[in-house]
């Protein structure tokens, strides 16, 4: 058994790695975001699907890492997790201030359309995520892709237009070689942290006596959540309300297609299934998050406060 010192510098490692994974992925989101508008992607576009698949890379990278190194149960759990953590810590954290006030067009498409996602991850989850659940997602995903690209065509001067160019700062064309380069540095750095926190929570796990599901939902899962939570704070000290909810949807749309896909088709053998109350609980925070916004197209603090509870109370679930 690992004495004091030994799981002291484990812990430090998981926390660096956390630490890392925030940054990068940071600079990824900033970087790959400009790069896209650079080359002419639609700006509801790069709200949506590219500033949503780069703050999902530490979920998707910590996914494929887990499962190849044999941690496919961490890498759903803090799926899961992160889809959870999404739309109650992160949404009602946004909300606590002044309230969130949604304009545009997402919680009528891109809403229904991540529910929908979510349902069909915890539907794999359910049943056994292997390889053929795994393709299934894939051709899920290129599905949802093709919708949201032509959701953002059929959409060009919604509100959310306005605030990805604001939230990346796109008042000038960006500069093709510096935020090639921010893309590039910000994905190394996302790969190496990912590889410390998997490696060393899983560690952390072992001797700790704790398993492979709690680690995922709680630690791994904040970890990956961080750059959501640093999107969606830059968003809201902007004003940029539409984009901090289109970022979290987008976020768990990818997570449960891309994520539950990468797991699927890296695994080999039996496929993974997880208990039923965790994974329906993914997908009812999933219709309350959208229930509440549609209801007036706002949330208000007694509202985000709602959320948070909803968290907490889950998580004797994972015990």
């Amino acid at each position: 058994m690992l004495g004091i010192p030994a799981v002291l510098i484990v812990g430090i490692l998981s926390v660096t790695g956390l630490v890392m994974l925030a940054i990068a992925a940071d600079h990824l989101v900033l970087g790959s975001g400009r790069l896209a508008e650079r080359l002419g992607i639609p700006p509801v576009i790069v709200g949506v699907v590219v500033i949503g698949f780069g703050t999902s890379a530490p979920e998707l990278v910590v996914a494929g890492t887990a499962t190849a190194q044999g941690h496919a149960e961490l890498a759903a759990a803090s799926l899961v997790g992160s889809n959870i953590i999404n739309l109650t810590v992160i949404l009602g954290a946004g909300a606590l201030t002044a309230g969130l006030a949604v304009r545009s067009s997402v919680l009528r498409r891109e809403a229904p359309l991540s529910l929908a996602a979510v349902t069909v991850f915890a539907i794999a989850l359910l049943y056994g995520l292997g390889p053929p659940a795994g393709l299934a997602l894939t051709v899920a995903l290129i599905g949802a892709a093709i919708l949201l690209v032509r959701f953002g065509r059929s959409a060009s001067r919604d509100i959310l237009a306005a605030e990805t160019d604001n939230y990346l700062e796109a008042t000038v064309r960006p500069r093709l070689l510096p935020e090639t380069v921010r893309t590039i540095l910000g994905l190394g750095g996302t790969l190496l942290g990912a590889q410390l926190l998997v490696a060393n929570a899983s560690e952390l796990a072992i001797r700790m006596g704790l398993s492979a599901q709690i680690v995922g939902f709680t630690l791994v899962a904040l970890g990956t959540s961080l750059p959501e939570l640093v999107t969606s704070i830059q968003a809201q000290r902007r004003g940029d309300s539409d984009l901090l909810v289109g970022n979290l949807l987008g976020s768990n749309l990818i997570n449960s297609l891309a994520g539950g896909a990468i797991i699927g088709l890296t695994m080999g053998g039996q496929a993974l299934t997880m208990a039923a109350p965790l994974v329906a609980a993914m997908v009812g925070v999933s219709g309350i998050a959208w229930a509440l916004l549609a209801r007036g197209k706002r949330l208000d603090r007694a509202e985000a406060y709602l959320l948070l509870v909803v968290y907490l109370a889950l998580l004797p679930l994972i015990s």
